[in-house]
């Protein structure tokens, strides 16, 4: 005799787990409200040393000609990436590891990779008046000439989430407050460094530009020069799939590495 399977019903009072979407725009909403106080000081402070770092390079970069200003230019934005999402993502995971804000998280219907998106999507957000002030006072203070190409609304966020995911991923990783903050600064500098980000290829030993090869600044600087100043060439594709590989490697690592103990 055949029965009818009925589906499981839910019970009273119960509530189906909130969509992706969901989850998503909460924890991003989440993330902003945190900076409401203090992201006019977060923004300023992301300002400060790219200019000084533009102002002072491109004295010295005048009498090189036009190609090393726009290293200048380049290099100082990738500053502005460095600084306004690597260091702060990684001061913020840091916070909330230290604080049990990720053990709360992990208490309510959303996925691990979920609040890794929004708080990188939320430092991007909180990072492009800064990023806008350094192209245009380093266009004014250098006499650079923008070409802006509308492939820069697919770069830029490309250039900016694999910092934020090594900031991520430094902040839950390090023992100490001061142990992350020192080694986020330490790898700042080593990126700006190698490879030709801020200077021109043709200033450096052939040793660093054969190191910045496996740099993601030098992708970074590569294509945002070419996207805000041309002129486009095959490299860019380049560029793009380094910095695409280096986001999905880098946000495995921080999905695998975040406490996540509730």
């Amino acid at each position: 005799m055949s029965q009818n399977i009925q589906p499981p019903q839910t019970l009273p009072g119960e509530r189906r787990a909130p969509s992706l979407l969901t989850q998503f725009l909460d924890v991003f909403l989440i993330e902003l409200t945190n900076w409401r106080w203090s992201w006019r000081s977060l923004i300023t402070l992301g300002m400060i040393s790219p200019l000084l770092s533009t102002t002072a390079l491109g004295t010295f970069a005048r009498d090189s000609g036009s190609l090393s200003l726009s290293y200048v230019l380049v290099g100082n934005i990738v500053l502005a990436l460095l600084f306004n999402n690597m260091n702060n993502v990684n001061g913020h995971v840091f916070f909330m590891r230290e604080h049990g804000t990720l053990d709360y998280f992990a208490t309510l219907p959303v996925r691990r990779y979920i609040l890794i998106v929004a708080i990188l999507a939320a430092f991007l957000l909180l990072s492009l008046p800064s990023l806008l002030v350094t192209i245009i006072g380093g266009t004014l203070i250098l006499g650079v000439h923008l070409q802006i190409s509308p492939l820069l609304l697919i770069v830029l966020p490309l250039c900016t989430l694999p910092f934020s995911a090594i900031g991520a991923l430094i902040g839950a990783r390090m023992s100490t407050p001061e142990t992350a903050n020192a080694f986020s600064y330490i790898l700042t500098l080593v990126l700006l460094a190698l490879g030709p980000v801020v200077i021109p290829p043709d200033h450096l030993p052939p040793l660093l530009i054969f190191i910045g090869r496996f740099s993601p600044a030098t992708y970074a600087a590569s294509a945002l020069r070419q996207v805000l100043l041309g002129p486009i060439t095959s490299q860019l594709l380049i560029d793009i799939g380094v910095m695409a590989g280096l986001t999905i490697i880098a946000f495995w690592f921080v999905n695998r590495k975040l406490d996540w103990s509730a």
